[in-house]
């Protein structure tokens, strides 16, 4: 471990400041050159495990989430520094932010956990509901799953857009009853304001995105209609035209919500930002074309001194693509670098 951080420490230029590539200065170049991508994948297999996040009541199925896993040599697993990585909205554990992630976080020595949300990464017949953004529960059944099986002292949550909500929604839920292993949390893009950041998506410059959210959103809503007919009606997904509308007509329905506003302020981790209690860091773009952050929530980001606030001009949704240096070994993904040294810097070693 004492030689990643030395290594790491060596490029904390490339970390600290954020230069976008020359070719990706527009925070929509950035955003799709970033999803696009592809990461080098060193990662021996994957232990693939289901967790219970919630039990059946009433007769009904409980719900199981995905994990793949890989984990140090056995003598030292619990005391390496552990990375549960939740992925972005119709993202999965494959997601290429992830594997990219996954592999430094692998190479430095850490245990890797890559978290598929409730019906990603083809689980949508583990549980009979849907995935949402208040579902920061299951997070946490993850994390304690693995704790009580190995004993980990050294975890870190990692979230992207969608799970860096999550993450942050459960860290301030727990405040200051947060378990001792839970050595930091790190959200990338987070979308801690749901109800601007999904009216954004709705602008005509972000349209490109919104569709393509939708299409997804839709087929596997059209997946679970199939799996569960007597649970979901395939009519409510006919005439969808915003993500606030599968929201309203879809997720607030058959998720207890009232409808999207009700979802939006129930499920945003604006609401418990200041009662975070672990080392957390926050990165955004000025240029995320669709993320939205409210003078309130950057108040209580402020107000929080356990909040690292690292906001980039540029970078767009997710990417913060920099220029690669060979001469350092430095491959231009300036978010991943960022968050492995905050992450080694916290591992309560």
């Amino acid at each position: 471990m004492s030689s990643t951080k030395e290594r790491i420490a060596q490029n904390v230029a490339h970390m600290v400041e954020f230069a976008p590539r020359r070719f990706a200065r527009n925070g929509h170049l950035q955003t799709i050159v970033g999803n696009f991508l592809r990461r080098q994948n060193s990662l021996p297999p994957a232990e693939s495990v289901l967790v219970e996040v919630a039990s059946g009541i009433d007769g009904r199925m409980g719900s199981q989430v995905l994990c793949d896993c890989h984990w140090q040599p056995e003598e030292v697993r619990a005391v390496r520094p552990t990375a549960i990585i939740v992925h972005g909205l119709e993202g999965s554990s494959n997601s290429q932010y992830v594997i990219g992630n996954a592999n430094k976080l692998w190479q430095a020595g850490a245990n890797v956990i890559r978290m598929n949300m409730r019906n990603c990464g083809g689980t949508e017949a583990l549980s009979s509901t849907l995935y949402h953004s208040g579902l920061s529960g299951d997070v946490g059944a993850v994390m304690r799953h693995f704790v009580d099986l190995y004993g980990l002292k050294s975890i870190a949550l990692i979230g992207y857009s969608m799970g860096g909500n999550l993450v942050l929604k459960l860290a301030g839920e727990l405040g200051s009853s947060a378990p001792r292993a839970l050595r930091s949390v790190i959200g990338v893009s987070p979308v801690i304001d749901l109800a601007p950041s999904a009216d954004a998506l709705h602008a005509p410059q972000n349209r490109i995105y919104e569709m393509k959210f939708l299409r997804a959103l839709v087929a596997r809503f059209r997946r679970k209609v199939a799996l569960f007919p007597h649970v979901y009606d395939p009519g409510r997904a006919d005439q969808i035209r915003s993500i606030r509308d599968f929201d309203e007509r879809i997720t607030a329905f058959y998720s207890g919500f009232t409808g999207a506003d009700d979802y939006y302020f129930r499920a945003a981790s604006a609401r418990v930002l200041d009662i975070i209690a672990v080392p957390t860091v926050i990165l955004n773009a000025a240029d995320d074309p669709f993320i939205r952050l409210l003078p309130e929530s950057r108040e209580r980001i402020a107000g929080n001194p356990r909040i690292t606030f690292l906001e980039t001009s540029h970078g767009g949704h997710c990417a913060f693509l920099a220029a690669p240096d060979q001469a350092t070994n430095y491959d231009g993904y300036w978010a991943e670098h960022t968050l492995l040294r905050f992450l080694l810097e916290h591992t309560g070693e």
